[in-house]
């Protein structure tokens, strides 16, 4: 019981880089208008200034595995809690927007390398039977730093007179100084130790873990860096994962086409573009964070009996609507409307269902062993890339055109709509099927597609 303790306990400190992630991601939405004001940004400059984290996001995902491998996953989640309190600490107290941008990309550096190592790390001390539930531990933490971030906004809103976005990006520094101090506390990973050579290190680790047949678990370990180390290079772009690929990219693509983000970074400003005061806007956003965090609980428990697909078409439908409706409010210049917010809230909790529980596990599912990493990485390159055009492009879509909030909700419901049709045709159920059955019915499938049609008689 006290081994499963100390496993809890390296979780939780390791899930902390994933609540820093959510709380980075949410807490620009309180403060972005007042930057936009101090900083005399016009609309094209403001959108990018809520995109460089997201920038950084990308390039500290793609970058943060080599260092990792190198010089172990503890000491490079250190240095992401540095980047995290830097980033915090430094836009708290920039006075040019040259200081501010490179600040906001050192946090999104940490958050980039938050969403790789953190799970990997979690993954790695775990136990096979609590894996998944562990490792979704830090991704329960993305979700709880938002509402953070949403409801320290408000907070702070209501008690800080001066300067208020300061406040609101400086106090990520608190939970980054937790992060940093903690992550001393927790040792390195078995797998870490054992492919730098160090075995009986990693093996008097699983021992203290208290794993199952210790000395078994060492040599699986070793025989599978052996294995990993002799795979030959495979290319992922390729015709024989033409399925696989095209599903990765479109399941990421929709998830922000779906417009979460623009709302996630928006949230306040859309609510104040529906005519709500300040005040109510921030606490409508308090609102969001805590629907989203609800409905990926019931998401998650859900997931593996309603199933991959299904839940996917209930949130595409939910989505359309609710996004259409909140188009029509708009445009029909809705002033303060409670409606308005329920209309928000709905597509929240209809994208919480569906879309936020399903990408990742689907992504996962669909490809090949030997690509399954490759796989992966793309799915994820496409959602930071559509992430920074949404935020980059939301506000000048919002600020250069009459009804830009109706056009903008507009695109995202037509989109949901378009998802809708796509998932409903052509995505495959994979709920209940091992890997190798996922990837022979999509074999068939690709085998049934590549088969010449046969000749018609004259």
């Amino acid at each position: 019981m006290k081994k499963n303790n100390k496993i809890l306990g390296y979780t939780f400190i390791a899930a902390l880089g994933g609540l820093l992630f959510g709380f980075d991601t949410a807490v620009i939405s309180g403060a972005e208008k007042a930057i936009q004001k101090y900083f005399e940004l016009n609309d094209v400059m403001h959108g990018f200034t809520v995109a460089i984290a997201l920038i950084g996001t990308v390039f500290g995902a793609m970058f943060a595995g080599k260092p990792a491998d190198r010089f172990g996953r503890k000491k490079v989640m250190i240095v992401l809690a540095i980047l995290f309190g830097a980033s915090a600490l430094g836009t708290a107290f920039a006075h040019n927007w040259y200081a501010f941008i490179i600040y906001r990309f050192l946090g999104g550096l940490g958050v980039g390398g938050a969403s790789v190592l953190g799970p990997t790390y979690i993954a790695e001390i775990a136990p096979a039977n609590i894996r998944g539930k562990l490792v979704g531990f830090f991704q329960m933490n993305v979700v709880i730093g938002i509402l953070l971030a949403f409801f320290s906004n408000y907070l702070i809103a209501n008690i800080v007179d001066v300067a208020e976005w300061r406040w609101m990006l400086g106090v990520m520094g608190i939970p980054a100084a937790l992060f940093f101090g903690l992550l001393f506390l927790i040792p390195a990973t078995p797998r870490w130790l054992i492919l730098k050579g160090n075995d009986q290190q990693g093996l008097d680790l699983l021992k203290r873990l208290g794993v199952n047949n210790p000395e078994e678990q060492q040599q699986a370990i070793i025989h599978s860096i052996h294995r990993e180390n002799k795979v030959e290079k495979v290319r992922l772009f390729s015709k024989q994962y033409k399925i696989p690929i095209l599903l990765a990219f479109l399941v990421a693509f929709f998830n922000q086409m779906s417009g979460i983000n623009a709302i996630m970074y928006y949230a306040p400003r859309i609510f104040e573009m529906a005519g709500f005061l300040r005040e109510s806007a921030l606490s409508h956003a308090v609102y969001v964070g805590a629907t989203n965090l609800i409905f990926t609980l019931i998401a998650l428990a859900i997931i593996d009996r309603i199933g991959r697909k299904k839940l996917l078409l209930i949130g595409s439908l939910g989505m359309t609507i609710m996004l259409g409706l909140a188009a029509r409010a708009f445009f029909a210049n809705v002033d303060g409307d409670i409606m308005m917010v329920i209309y928000i809230i709905g597509f929240i909790a209809f994208f919480a269902f569906s879309s936020g529980a399903v990408i990742w596990v689907f992504i996962s599912e669909i490809f090949p062993n030997k690509v399954r990493a490759k796989g992966q990485a793309l799915g994820s390159l496409t959602h930071w890339i559509m992430n920074v055009l949404i935020s980059w492009t939301f506000p000048i879509i919002a600020e250069r055109f009459i009804n830009g909030g109706g056009i903008a909700f507009s695109i995202f419901s037509v989109a949901m709509l378009m998802q809708l049709i796509l998932v409903w045709k052509f995505f495959p159920e994979t709920k209940g099927k091992t890997l190798e059955e996922i990837q022979e019915e999509m074999g068939a499938k690709q085998l049934s597609e590549n088969k010449p049609e046969p000749e018609s008689e004259s």
